[in-house]
């Protein structure tokens, strides 16, 4: 191997390293906000099932659908952390 492309897939793995640290760091400050998702603004599917993914909301404000939000801030925006039953 050369010395270009040995610099090249260490610098590789050092971006992909910083990549993968950076998820747990995205959960722990975010936070599923049921209720507050605008149509077609939703960020996966439904938890009532009328639909599977992302930007699929039919009506604003479903309260199965759901948008990550700040930690903390879901009460604030007349959302709920968990689906109405």
């Amino acid at each position: 191997m050369n010395h270009k492309a040995l610099i090249t897939s260490a610098l590789g793995a050092v971006l992909a390293l910083g990549t993968l640290s950076s998820a747990p760091t995205f959960a722990a400050e975010k936070e599923k906000c049921f209720g507050i998702a605008q149509a077609g603004k939703n960020d996966c599917a439904s938890a009532s099932g009328t639909h599977s993914c992302a930007g699929q909301a039919t009506k604003d404000k479903d309260p199965g659908d759901w948008k990550y939000v700040a930690k903390g801030s879901c009460q604030k925006m007349g959302g709920k952390l968990a689906e109405e039953k």
